[in-house]
């Protein structure tokens, strides 16, 4: 299946899960991130159940420490 993230065409074999692409990304256990799909933001608690569909563009954002 062809997706985007983050505007970088990936070919994503494993599953049609969300929760599948982030482990394949090594994110599923971090915190502080927001996803949204094709402009729609995806709550935390609705990952697991999530399914991707050809060409959805994910933008995935991390929270960052600064000052």
């Amino acid at each position: 299946m062809k997706i985007k993230v983050n505007s970088n065409p990936l070919d994503f074999k494993e599953s049609n899960q969300l929760v599948a692409l982030l482990k394949q990304l090594s994110l599923a256990e971090k915190s502080g991130m927001a996803i949204a799909v094709n402009a729609a933001v995806i709550p935390k608690k609705e990952w697991s159940e999530f399914v991707l569909q050809e060409n959805d563009e994910i933008i995935i954002i991390e929270a960052a420490q600064g000052g």
